[in-house]
């Protein structure tokens, strides 16, 4: 038995972090001892828990959902309290000031509650471009007010609570509203991120609270606190979401928002009173694993997630790559190769056709058309000896071409969340401000998205063919993000939560942990620590100082363009295994970040 495994089965018998009290008075939060995660690359040893588990991106928000869970709360119920003291804690990422995917399982049926940010009502297809008719710089695009999509991250949270909630909305506030009253240490990340940004000290309520009067950022292990947000939360706790999309805080959103110099956006009081969460049906396909069949659940656009992560997945199965093992605790180059070739092919599909499904038809009358058994083999068709840099996308169904493939554009920024009851229920959550700090406009002690950034700067081609992801008023822009849940397709249970942050390459970090435990039949922190990879585009890109010069060598030898690069990845991740004869919830947290997995 590997060391490794030794240490996830005495996890078992180890009480994780302070637990809450529920005595007469219902929910109390117990503010626990506020660690310091290392920065950088920190080893982390997987977790094994018996009843329930909560994987998120900080110890202190890992902990929020844990006191609920353990207080009987549900999966839903440990997500709100998660995302609140996100919201406070690692504010670069995620937040109330943005939007969500929430994937959920109640043992019968999966559903997709839709959160993502819309475009104003005044915006419109030249949202992003210059007087002369040219798309703007990006980082010009997005500091400011013209990024900002109205946020829906509290009311589709509320939709879920609604459905799925055990404990009262207001007790899932208190863990955050305490943090943001009484104070948390200032991460090592965060830190680290403070200081290598450049916008952020440009507005002056981010500037007074991020940083110290000499302009550095505040030290790892400063004692931060945040009452504005405590008022806010504390409101959205007694109101419900209506408190941050009406009145007073509405009013300062869209104030901040307007009135920005030099980059002012198209917000009103009625696109925040008017937003509206949407559920939608999962987009689900069947998977080949190692020895039995999956059925993998994922979230439908405006996310092209689940379809790039299905067709990466789904094309792999149908070459030889799909028998091929790790050497030596790592994917070979002749594995490599075909998963770079499997994913141009499936962002080349992405370009073209994944959009708001409100505005843009699936082709072929489905978006399932995309993962169709017969597709995919004809995809798989096309991945030779040689690296094909810039594949065309297919026409599913015969269906012909209506939209111009869109130009490649920055991505980045999210968080996510992986959790399992004690009742049955699983969710995997991803969440998102867009762009570290988002648009770098701070609102009552929370940051806004960039979001609107995630269309096409560019409406048409240069024919004037439209692209399928432009801008239009009320849409939701293309998203990555790929919460993901897993089940064996031969009775319908559940095996695996998983998913990132990461910008496009969310697809490609969740692809590889779905791989690694279904295929490669590692634990999901196993699976979470291989080296990451990727393919967007022409470059095969590789995470820096992980792969032998060989596997790099000969991946060049077939005409790879190869770059290596820092690629960090927030994976969380929950898995169903046996230990000693019992069932348990294997987790794992990147190594790349401060996250922990929690449970009992």
């Amino acid at each position: 038995m590997s060391r490794q495994i030794r240490s996830l089965l005495s996890a078992l018998s180890v009480v994780l972090l302070a637990a809450c009290a529920s005595g007469p008075g219902g929910f109390q939060y117990q503010m626990p001892q506020q660690p310091e995660a290392a920065s950088g690359y920190t080893d982390k040893p997987g977790w094994a828990t018996s009843r329930f588990a909560v994987a998120a991106a900080n110890p202190l928000a890992t902990d929020a959902g844990y006191q609920i869970l353990k207080a009987g709360g549900s999966a839903v119920d440990a997500a709100i309290a998660v995302q609140m003291v996100l919201t406070l804690v690692e504010p670069q990422s995620s937040g109330i000031g943005g939007g969500a995917f929430l994937l959920h399982h109640d043992g019968k049926a999966v559903v997709a509650y839709d959160g993502r940010e819309t475009a104003p009502a005044a915006a419109d297809e030249k949202l992003f471009l210059n007087a002369e008719g040219k798309p703007l710089p990006f980082i010009d695009a997005v500091v400011g007010g013209r990024s900002v999509g109205v946020p829906g991250t509290v009311r589709m949270l509320e939709l879920a609570h609604q459905k799925h909630g055990k404990l009262p909305w207001a007790t899932l506030f208190q863990p955050a509203i305490t943090l943001a009253a009484e104070g948390f240490k200032v991460s090592p990340r965060l830190h680290t991120l403070l200081g290598l940004e450049q916008h952020l000290k440009k507005d002056p309520t981010a500037a007074a609270y991020f940083y110290r009067p000499d302009g550095t950022p505040h030290p790892v292990g400063h004692l931060l606190k945040n009452p504005e947000l405590a008022a806010v939360l504390q409101k959205i706790a007694q109101q419900g979401a209506k408190a941050l999309h009406e009145g007073e805080v509405a009013q300062a959103i869209v104030d901040k928002v307007t009135r920005h110099t030099g980059n002012p956006g198209r917000m009103s009081l009625a696109d925040l009173a008017g937003y509206v969460p949407k559920q939608r049906e999962a987009l689900c396909h069947d998977l080949a694993g190692a020895g039995r069949d999956f059925r993998v659940c994922g979230f439908p656009p405006p996310s092209s997630g689940a379809i790039a992560v299905g067709q990466i997945l789904g094309i792999m199965a149908r070459t030889p790559a799909a028998s091929l093992p790790l050497q030596d605790g790592l994917p070979t180059a002749d594995w490599l190769h075909t998963y770079a070739e499997a994913s141009r092919l499936a962002f080349a599909d992405r370009a073209q056709y994944v959009a708001d499904p409100d505005f843009v038809a699936p082709p072929a009358g489905s978006w399932l058309s995309l993962l169709d058994p017969a597709y995919l083999a004809q995809r798989a068709q096309l991945i030779g000896a040689q690296a094909n840099k810039a594949p065309k996308a297919g026409a599913p169904g015969g269906v012909k071409m209506a939209y111009a493939p869109m130009p490649d554009q920055p991505e980045y920024g999210t968080s996510h969340i992986s959790i399992v009851d004690a009742h049955g229920n699983a969710l995997a959550m991803t969440t998102t401000i867009e762009d570290a700090f988002g648009a770098r406009q701070m609102v009552k002690g929370f940051l806004l998205n960039n979001e609107l950034t995630d269309f096409s700067f560019t409406p048409t081609s240069a024919d004037g063919q439209p692209i399928a992801n432009r801008v239009q008023p009320g849409k939701r822009p293309r998203s990555s993000m790929a919460p993901s849940l897993a089940f064996d397709k031969a009775n319908g249970q559940l095996v695996m939560s998983a998913g990132s942050p990461g910008g496009a390459l969310i697809i490609h970090y969740t692809a590889k942990t779905l791989h690694g435990v279904l295929n490669w039949g590692l634990l999901p922190q196993q699976a979470i620590d291989l080296p990451n990879f990727g393919a967007t585009g022409a470059p095969t890109v590789l995470e820096e100082k992980r792969f032998p010069a060989a596997t790099v060598n000969a991946l060049k030898a077939r005409g790879h363009e190869v770059r290596e690069v820092n690629m960090t990845s927030g994976l969380q991740g929950i898995a169903r295994g046996q230990a000693h004869g019992q069932p348990v919830w294997w987790g794992g947290a990147d190594p790349r970040r401060e996250g922990v997995v929690m449970g009992d």
